[in-house]
């Protein structure tokens, strides 16, 4: 929870539970030889690899809501879009 007592809405997709994931970068140094000895760590760094994320209008449980949602959610169909009101004159 928030520090308000508000819940905080993650970067997270509501549908598929992605979101930021760390890990590491590796900085390597050499080349392949004969003998068989190969590349050497020789540092690494942190890296954040981020989920592609939209936030959109959708219907969730009957209600309109603006929702963070992954772009694989939105080509598999899982989003449902609210219906658009026509003017009627």
């Amino acid at each position: 929870m928030a520090r308000g007592g508000s819940p905080k809405a993650r970067r997270q997709c509501h549908f598929t539970g992605r979101r930021t994931v760390s890990g590491w970068t590796k900085s390597e140094k050499g080349k392949r030889k004969d003998g068989g000895v190969g590349n050497k760590v020789k540092g690494r760094t942190k890296r954040a690899v981020k989920p592609n994320l939209r936030k959109v209008r959708c219907v969730v449980n009957g209600e309109v809501k603006r929702i963070y949602v992954s772009t694989k959610a939105i080509r598999s169909g899982l989003v449902v879009k609210p219906l658009k009101k026509t003017v009627s004159a």
